[in-house]
């Protein structure tokens, strides 16, 4: 059974593995060890994001719930 070689896309030119050197390997590996974190980072700041914003919802529905404590800001 003939073994299928992996096949890498860069620029619109096909490489197989064998056809890369050690370097090109290394960078295709920090690469997708960045694009995954990159969308974790994502992911992450989505999360942080929304969070956030829930805050600013509960802080703005509190101040509108005491308005007796707007006027000694005041």
């Amino acid at each position: 059974m003939a073994e299928d070689k992996k096949v890498i896309t860069i620029d619109d030119v096909d490489y197989t593995e064998d056809q890369l050197s050690g370097t090109a390997k290394m960078c295709i590996n920090h690469i997708n060890s960045l694009d995954q974190k990159i969308g974790s980072a994502q992911f992450n700041l989505a999360q942080l994001q929304v969070g956030r914003q829930a805050f600013m919802d509960m802080l703005k529905s509190s101040l509108e719930d005491t308005p007796e404590q707007a006027d000694v800001v005041n």
